[in-house]
């Protein structure tokens, strides 16, 4: 007997076969199986990928207009090529973890943006305070591929669909919760791309390589998957018809709910093609903003007992309240230490429709005057709430909210055009306020008192000439242009410097690893020790240093180390021991000449070597020397552990919280800003992934502290010091998205 189920699309019906409920261990198997069958499929296209990327950059290094871009190509290559095994293992890994995710109920994938993380990456916890900022572009970029993948192989996809949902307990699947759909692999080459330190013009190259794999591994993964339940006995007998009229997804929604013509013509639209022109997208992105704000606003009825409003009396009433006594607070408090207040733009449209109502008739503003009050309204309630800057920073800019909407109503630019001059000060202004004020009351350049002369400007002078912001925004530009010279200079030095001291680090260290690998769990004696742990150690770090772990200086230093540890053992057969008694010459002159090369005091030196051919000698003679003290031997290696750069905790077991939080961190972006307590911000100029060190600059470009991934975890756990988000597309961008996103989730509120 067999019962019909049927799917939200009334056209898609499921032949199932009435056998009861899966039980939790077939369930486990399946799972397992589909893991497997994806793990397989990715593990061996990506590898090919990963070749596909190394060639496209070549090609790309190939066709570099500029040394500096032929430089920065040539650097990415080497960061894929060095990198590349454990790409491959974060990829499948990723992918692998998904069907763990789907059998908890916890995989719901979804391309977000505006600093919140897909799934389950939980960087937006008040311990680790919104580390990845994804740009929109990337967003972008990745709902292209999958959803191209989606349109592709809808067939094979739907069957899989329904036939997760059976391993699912009978609940509903889609692609977002589905862990062998497209968007689960397109997701794990997101995170996978973290690893590394790359610009996100660099991401985009890569997935464009990525779009053609996609295709293959999806089609792979999908359909061998689907035979395998079909022949475990998983739904064996679907069948597919196209459904009609489905509406393309929301990009930022993530899954394959139908929504409404209207509404997924605003969400998707503009974001179907990456390749658009910063005005195309610009404008697209408007006219997505204008379509969800009129479904979601409700329209004005005219009628005689009103004023309808022309857009000349909206800016004659912006210009007095301008000029009002609300808006001069901030010039009586320019010569005060006071905190200034954020202004209060919540009521304008009351404030409007109260000076421009006579007797009986209220005045009433058309829809779309309400739509652009409304929409710079949100502009600057984004600011209030961005991280990015410092709360002094948002109070004084709060102030343009006047002028800027009156720019709105006098000039259709300023939302379209991303190099308007109105829109081009405030980037300019709120970006320098993010890199020179800091939250514990500070200022660099006395740029938080320039920033506020601006904007006294702008209230005082300007009336309807845009060559006044015009004016404004090159004055301030070219203050700005020589400070970040001066700060560009001090940080490149600063991490010059970092760099070489890292590498030293490295170098010591891989040398006191050496020793201790030769040493550890061998009774020595202390000359012996002394020598390896302390003179010999500088000639070997020396050595690698400057000649590599592949030359013939550093092979010869190492081999003293091996000869000597060999010759200082007594032996049994008569060829060891004449081998022993021949090293002894060998050994004393290969040292002084290690000695000689890095300056080493010629007394200590020979005392060294004199002891060293003592035992040596002695071990010919079938005696063993006394080894050193267990205190003396822990001091010598303590001491080398330390010059090693070694942390002073090494031992200390870590914390489970302590260990992600670490991994978290590993995912920090050159640039990213951070705050300690009381406000002072600091960036991190540079990691070293090797020795999990970063380099710490202040707001000037000079560094403050190179900090261990280890006590950054803790001073992360402490709340001591907390990652600000932050993006490198301008304010006012970033604000127009946001301002789209939240419409757009109104608007799925409303639908829902």
């Amino acid at each position: 007997m067999s019962k019909l189920i049927r799917d939200d699309n009334p056209q898609n019906e499921l032949a199932v076969e009435d056998s009861g409920p899966l039980s939790n261990a077939a369930v486990i198997q399946h799972l397992k199986a589909c893991q497997q069958i994806a793990v397989d499929f990715s593990q061996r296209a990506f590898a090919k990928f990963i070749e596909l990327v190394d060639e496209a950059f070549t090609q790309d290094i190939d066709r570099a207009l500029s040394n500096a871009e032929a430089s920065h190509l040539t650097e990415v290559r080497r960061l894929i090529r060095e990198n590349k095994d454990e790409l491959t293992r974060y990829y499948w890994k990723y992918l692998a973890e998904g069907f763990v995710k789907f059998k908890k109920g916890q995989l719901n994938t979804r391309v977000k943006t505006g600093g919140e993380e897909a799934e389950e990456v939980d960087l937006s916890t008040e311990e680790l305070a919104l580390v990845a900022h994804e740009d929109l572009d990337e967003a972008i970029a990745i709902t292209s591929l999958f959803q191209r993948a989606e349109a592709y192989y809808a067939e094979p996809l739907w069957a899989l669909n329904q036939r997760f949902a059976v391993l699912n307990g009978g609940e509903r699947v889609t692609e977002a919760s589905n862990p062998a759909a497209p968007i689960q692999l397109c997701e794990s080459l997101r995170k996978t791309l973290k690893i590394l330190s790359i610009t996100i013009e660099d991401k985009i190259r890569i997935y464009k390589v990525y779009d053609t794999r996609l295709l293959e591994m999806s089609k792979n993964i999908v359909q061998e998957t689907n035979r395998y339940l079909q022949q475990a006995g998983v739904l064996p007998n679907l069948r597919y018809s196209l459904p009609k009229g489905k509406a393309p997804e929301s990009f930022l929604n993530g899954d394959t709910e139908t929504t409404t013509e209207n509404e997924s013509q605003v969400s998707a639209e503009f974001a179907s093609d990456p390749n658009l022109t910063p005005e195309e997208y610009q404008h697209e992105l408007l006219v997505a903003i204008r379509q969800l704000q009129g479904q979601i606003s409700k329209s004005q009825a005219a009628n005689d007992a009103v004023i309808n409003v022309k857009q000349v009396q909206l800016v004659d009433a912006l210009q007095n309240m301008q000029h009002g006594a609300e808006q001069t607070q901030i010039l009586q408090t320019q010569a005060d230490d006071t905190v200034l207040a954020p202004m209060d733009f919540n009521g304008v449209l009351e404030q409007i429709k109260n000076m421009l109502s006579t007797g009986d008739k209220e005045a009433v503003v058309a829809d779309d005057g309400l739509q652009t009050i409304d929409l710079v309204g949100m502009v600057f309630e984004y600011m209030l709430n961005d991280e990015n800057l410092p709360d002094r920073v948002k109070a004084l800019l709060s102030y343009l909210h006047t002028p800027f909407l009156k720019i709105a109503f006098m000039d259709p630019d300023f939302f379209e055009k991303s190099d308007h001059p109105a829109r081009l000060l405030l980037n300019n202004l709120a970006e320098a306020g993010s890199r020179w004020v800091g939250n514990d009351g500070t200022q660099q350049f006395d740029m938080y008192n320039k920033i506020k002369e601006v904007v006294n400007k702008v209230l005082q002078e300007f009336d309807s000439d845009i060559k006044v912001i015009t004016n404004l925004l090159l004055e301030f530009k070219n203050h700005t242009k020589s400070i970040l010279r001066r700060q560009d200079l001090l940080e490149k030095r600063a991490t010059e410097k970092a760099q070489g001291e890292e590498r030293l680090r490295e170098v010591k260290m891989r040398v006191n690893d050496e020793i201790r690998g030769r040493t550890h769990k061998k009774d020595l004696p202390s000359a012996v020790l002394l020598f390896l742990l302390q003179p010999w150690t500088d000639y070997l770090s020396f050595a690698l240093l400057r000649y590599g772990d592949q030359s013939e200086k550093w092979l010869r230093a190492i081999s003293v180390v091996d000869d000597l540890l060999w010759s200082i053992t007594p032996k049994s057969t008569d060829a060891d021991k004449k081998l022993q008694r021949e090293l002894l010459d060998s050994i004393g002159a290969r040292i002084n000449a290690g000695f000689e090369t890095i300056g080493f005091d010629p007394a200590k030196g020979k005392k060294l070597v004199e002891a060293i051919n003592a035992l040596i000698k002695l071990a010919c003679e079938s005696k063993k020397a006394e080894p050193a003290s267990g205190t003396m031997r822990q001091e010598l290696e303590k001491i080398a552990a330390k010059k090693a750069g070694a942390e002073e905790e090494v031992n200390r077991q870590l914390t489970t919280a302590e260990t992600q939080m670490i991994e978290k961190l590993k995912m920090m972006e050159f640039g990213t800003w951070v705050e300690l307590e009381g406000g002072k911000r600091l960036k991190v100029a540079w990691y070293n992934a090797r020795t999990s060190h970063y380099m710490l600059v202040d707001q000037t470009g000079k560094r403050v502290d190179m900090i261990s991934g280890r006590d950054m975890a803790k001073k992360m756990l402490a709340k001591s010091l907390k990652v600000i988000s932050g993006s490198s597309k301008p304010f006012f961008e970033r604000a127009l998205e946001n301002v789209f996103q939240k419409l757009n989730r109104q608007a799925e509120t409303r639908k829902a």
